[in-house]
């Protein structure tokens, strides 16, 4: 069960690790999306994404419960962040990674000194083959995002934006498999519950979204789209009854959406920014909040992209 209060015990696991990250200001962005726009800046979090929060929480409670080695599925910035925990704290990692893995993420892993292992194109390939690599070495698994340690950590960037901003309406978060928002729903509704938190989600991944529609865990096919970050097949066990709870509202983008939103970033603010953290602001660029003069933060989840190969997402 994630509580407030396993939020404020993460911050004080992760605290001496992690960046408390900054919440950036663009004059022009605010005048183009017509609200008082403020971006929450885990693209400049250590391994580039907000991962390292859960990841750290996680690996700490593993290791003092006695784990040697650690494994994990990832499309990228989860996996870094596990082998980049992992290598600090002196124990073997394997990061299971999709077949059309990011190739940046894919050597930043190796870089902190993972074990890359391919499997599949879709979570609900990767994700029982990391879980049965642990068993068989007798190895702690560590889920990308339904776990409560996860969600907790990843909650402490809503304890930030709190503490960071005073009268904010809204709180834009990206969607993948769901424990950055339950984590940040979590933080926020217990805490200041007549802040708005939106999910967004890229038209062509909408598990999240169909789900919450329907009710009930909705799988989606393979999904191809450049906010690579949010290509999960299915939301969590436990990160959707979060979202059912707290959720205002879930939003999607499309390609072009996203694509011009990074844009905008890139040219006025001089932020790098993967197309996963670019979603938020798309929503708030092309009205899918449907509000204007507010105070919204967006997150940007991560900073991960491939520099070389940038122009083709262009």
């Amino acid at each position: 069960m994630v509580t407030i209060q396993s939020i404020y015990d993460a911050r004080e696991t992760i605290v001496n690790t992690i960046h408390k990250t900054p919440l950036f200001e663009s004059h022009q962005l605010t005048s183009l999306c017509r609200n008082h726009l403020l971006l929450k800046g885990e693209h400049v979090q250590k391994t580039g994404s907000f991962k390292i929060r859960g990841a750290m929480n996680k690996v700490i409670v593993a290791v003092n419960d006695g784990a040697t080695y650690v494994t994990t599925a990832s499309s990228g910035n989860h996996g870094q962040a596990v082998a980049y925990v992992a290598g600090k704290l002196n124990v073997p990692a394997t990061i299971v990674v999709p077949e059309n893995a990011n190739d940046s993420k894919v050597e930043a892993i190796k870089a902190y000194g993972g074990t890359v292992e391919v499997c599949g194109t879709t979570s609900e390939e990767r994700l029982p083959y990391a879980m049965d690599l642990a068993k068989r070495r007798n190895g702690m698994y560590i889920p990308p995002y339904d776990d409560p340690l996860i969600i907790a950590g990843q909650g402490t960037i809503g304890l930030e934006i709190l503490e960071q901003t005073d009268d904010v309406d809204a709180v834009v978060v990206p969607i993948g498999g769901g424990g950055l928002i339950a984590g940040i729903l979590t933080a926020i509704k217990e805490t200041k519950p007549s802040v708005r938190v939106i999910g967004v989600e890229p038209e062509r991944a909408k598990d999240t979204y169909l789900s919450l529609k329907r009710g009930q865990l909705t799988s989606v096919s393979t999904t191809e789209t450049i906010a690579d970050g949010l290509r999960t097949s299915r939301p969590g066990m436990l990160t959707f009854p979060i979202v059912q709870k707290y959720i205002d509202d879930i939003v999607l983008v499309s390609e072009e959406q996203i694509r011009k939103a990074l844009f905008i970033v890139y040219e006025r603010t001089k932020q790098i920014i993967e197309p996963s953290s670019a979603v938020t602001v798309a929503a708030v660029m092309f009205d899918q909040l449907a509000v204007q003069n507010e105070k919204i933060v967006c997150v940007l989840s991560g900073g991960n992209v491939d520099i070389k190969n940038i122009s083709s997402i262009f």
